[in-house]
């Protein structure tokens, strides 16, 4: 991973974020010898957005399960099914 002063940063904006896009490795910015920030390739970071709100939807279906809140395959179907009569008409107006 390439590191920046935030100096440098400052400086030479356009460069550092030219060769970002280029080599989409992250930079790491740092102050006073510490880190501060990355700079990331806009798809990466929204790839990485994705990844987490998947990985936060599997830990909150673990968590149910742990906690006792499941649903049968019978429950579920007949849960799905009211939900269809109450709200599907809404869905084909929609599409």
């Amino acid at each position: 991973m390439k590191t920046e002063l935030v100096t440098t940063l400052k400086r030479q904006a356009t460069k550092i974020l030219s060769d970002l896009h280029e080599s989409k490795e992250p930079v790491l910015i740092t102050e006073h010898g510490k880190p501060s920030a990355y700079l990331v390739d806009v798809n990466d970071c929204e790839m990485m957005q994705s990844r987490m709100t998947i990985l936060e939807g599997i830990a909150r279906g673990e968590n149910s399960i742990l906690e006792g809140r499941v649903f049968s395959n019978n429950q579920t179907k007949e849960k799905l099914s009211r939900w269809f009569k109450q709200y599907g008409s809404r869905l084909l107006y929609k599409i």
